[in-house]
């Protein structure tokens, strides 16, 4: 069959200020996820490679992801989440059904590229991706 009958899916974008950074949390969270097909795009850095975060990186990413269920961002500190919170208000940059999740960005990650994986809903995966909170490590 063709592609047209495939599942869509949720969309995740890893913003970090560095694109190591996000790249690899993405290719942990998908490999985590058994080499899901829930597609997650890192948007890390600023344009010219450097420590930042990028509004256009940023939309580039949840555009490339959405597949018309949803694109859940996950972020990692201030300027990020700051970025993330101006293209929600500016109400047409980022995919309808874009939402920035509060949640810890590399178990979020994975919690949110697992759940996306499954099919489930946005808000499945923002919750999934939220009560990576509650791990606790000891």
């Amino acid at each position: 069959m063709s592609g047209e009958s495939q599942e869509k899916r949720v969309g995740i974008v890893l913003v970090s200020h560095s694109a190591a950074v996000a790249e690899s949390i993405a290719e942990m969270a998908a490999g985590l996820a058994g080499g899901t097909d829930a597609p997650v795009r890192a948007a890390g850095g600023n344009p010219d490679g450097g420590l930042g975060t990028s509004p256009e990186l940023i939309t580039e990413a949840a555009h490339a992801v959405d597949q018309g269920a949803g694109v859940a961002v996950l972020v990692d500190l201030g300027s990020a989440v700051l970025a993330v919170k101006s293209l929600l208000a500016e109400g047409d940059e980022l995919p309808e059904g874009a939402r920035l999740v509060d949640a810890p960005l590399v178990e979020g990650a994975v919690a949110a590229v697992v759940t996306a994986s499954t099919g489930a809903d946005v808000d499945a995966v923002a919750q999934a991706a939220s009560e990576a909170y509650d791990y606790r490590k000891v």
